[in-house]
Formats: structure tokens, sequence, C-alpha cells
């Protein structure tokens, strides 16, 4: 029987065209209503990525984020992606990148017990080959990505870093968002225009502003799975669709997956040349800290550390937002 898989997520640009206390907002809001789902609808999961996110919902409504601890360990909420947010994939250093790993994975372990194996980056505009080596090696097996949207030979390939290192990678066959009530027809289309596929993974959630799942969505998804009974529909965390692959007859790519939306990274150049500063000032200032043994508060590094990372989300680095944000 072909089956469908279904991985709900939210896409949420924490300052864009918004400012960050607005991106607080979506945040907040998105996952209050994505825990009302996974208590109220028998087998739905949820998937987001994004530890920043966690930490604002821990600061700001800590009874959410005991929900959301809850649905962790039931199995009914699950931590995909395990960086700090999605950043960009090309400007920052690779230090950088194993910062966006270590803070993003060292929350999720201590908040809510659990590592993730499947890298995440939906909106990043192309991605380095340089990625393979630095995913590996901090444990990852997967990548899930879309864009560059005009390439896509196969839905999932190995791909091999410049060092020989394999993670086996998905890239999806359209948006990593649905339109409200827009879901059960974005499966429909799936089913249609992929016969030839055993299996398939899509992703749905309302919204490029937070939102997830919606309750018409679910309504039509299951009105779906009766209009096309020899399809199983099935809400994901993406394992399962990764465990139906025969990764040995996968073609292997090597060479990184871009260009796309050139245009960023010409523009904007005071963030970005602000940005190597500071990529620069971190590692002159960890040399002479190790060197001279100077103790540091390890709250105030954290939370400069953090101010590095911010900045490299895939919308601000790139300057693709609003000046004020």
């Amino acid at each position: 029987m072909k089956k469908l898989y279904l991985l709900c997520n939210a896409h949420i640009d924490p300052a864009w065209l918004w400012r960050k206390d607005e991106g607080h907002a979506a945040a907040i809001s998105t996952f209050r209503v994505a825990a009302d789902f996974c208590e109220e609808y028998e087998g739905f999961v949820f998937n987001h990525n994004e530890a920043l996110l966690y930490e604002w919902v821990e600061q700001e409504e800590p009874e959410l984020f005991a929900r959301i601890q809850r649905l962790v360990k039931e199995g009914k909420w699950n931590i995909i992606g395990g960086t700090y947010l999605q950043a960009d994939c090309n400007l920052p250093n690779g230090e950088s990148f194993l910062r966006q790993i270590q803070y993003g994975q060292r929350f999720f372990r201590e908040k809510f017990g659990v590592t993730t194996d499947k890298a995440f980056h939906m909106d990043a505009f192309g991605h380095s080959r340089g990625l393979v080596q630095i995913f590996q090696k901090m444990g990852y097996r997967y990548y899930l990505f879309m864009r560059p949207n005009q390439i896509r030979t196969v839905p999932n390939f190995i791909w091999e870093g410049f060092d020989g290192s394999r993670l086996c990678a998905h890239q999806l066959w359209d948006l990593y968002s649905t339109l409200l009530g827009e879901a059960a027809k974005k499966a429909e289309a799936c089913i249609l225009t992929n016969p030839e596929e055993e299996n398939f993974l899509m992703f749905w959630g309302v919204g490029d502003h937070g939102g997830g799942p919606s309750r018409i969505d679910m309504a039509e998804l299951a009105k779906l799975q009766e209009k096309y009974p020899d399809v199983k529909i099935i809400h994901s965390n993406g394992q399962e669709y990764f465990d139906s692959l025969d990764q040995g007859s996968l073609p292997v790519v090597r060479e990184s997956r871009r260009p796309i939306m050139v245009g960023c990274y010409t523009s904007v150049c005071r963030i970005k040349q602000g940005h190597r500063q500071l990529e620069n000032m971190r590692a002159m200032a960890e040399k002479m800290i190790a060197h001279a043994g100077i103790p540091v508060d390890q709250k105030e590094w954290d939370s400069a550390e953090k101010a590095i990372l911010f900045n490299e989300f895939h919308d601000i680095l790139p300057g693709t937002l609003i000046p004020s944000a």
C-alpha cells in the first residue's frame, strides 16, 4: 500500500517583515494552537525546530512550555532541526554553524531530554556543500530543505561533502507550508503527480508567519483518506519515511545546492561586514581567554553568542528584511 506521510510544521520568522516583538507573539500563539491539536487529535504529530522560539515560550508562557515538554515525552510533538534557529546557509563560517547546532541541541537535551538527527533548513537561499561534513560530524543523518526550487531532479539523494561525509537528503517537492484549507488539495496533488512513488513526504501547516494546523485542514485530510483508500495517510515525524527508503539505491550528489536569490548576497553589506567582524572577534576572544586562563561569566558569554546566532537568521544576514527588524 502506498503511504503519504504528512509532516505538519509552522514556519515562523522571528523577524522579517515584522519586528522581533511580533515574532514572539506569533511563536506563542502558534505553539498554543499546536499543543491543543496534539492533545485533541489522535495520531496527530506537530514538528518544530528553532530553540530560540522555545526559549521565548518558556520565558513568556511557562505553562505552555510545560505542556510541550509533556507532549514531547508522549511522542505527540517532535523536535526537528536541532539548531538555535534556521540560519543562512551560505554566509556564516564553519564555527558559526557549529554554534547553531551546539546551542540548539544543548537546549533541547536539557529541556526535553532529546536531540535530533534531522537537520532542517526550509527557507535558506541555497545550501553549501560544506554543511554535510559539519552536520554529519555533529550527529546528523538526514537533511531536509526546500530551496533552490528550480534545482530538483529527485526528491531524495545522498549528499556527499568535500571530505566524503554523507547525509541522506530530502528536497521538498513543493512549499513547506499550505494556505488555510488547502492541505488536502496539496496532498491529493502529491498523490496524483507522483504515481511512481511508493511513499511520499508532504509538508503542511498554515502560513509563513506561524499558524500550523487547522481544523478545516484536519477534516479535509480525513475525507481525502476516504477518497483514496489505497493510500495510507499518516501524520508523521518524518522518520518512518526515511526508514522506507533504500538509501543504497539513491543517487550521490557532490555539489552545493545553489544558486538562488543571489541578489541577497550583495545587499545590505554593512550587516554582512559587521557579522564577519563579530565572528573574528569571537574567535580571538576565545583564544585570549584560553591562553590566559581568564574566568568567564558563562551567562554573559551565552547572551553575546546568541546575539550573533540570532543575526545569522536567513532573512537578517542576507538583508531580506525591513530596516527596523
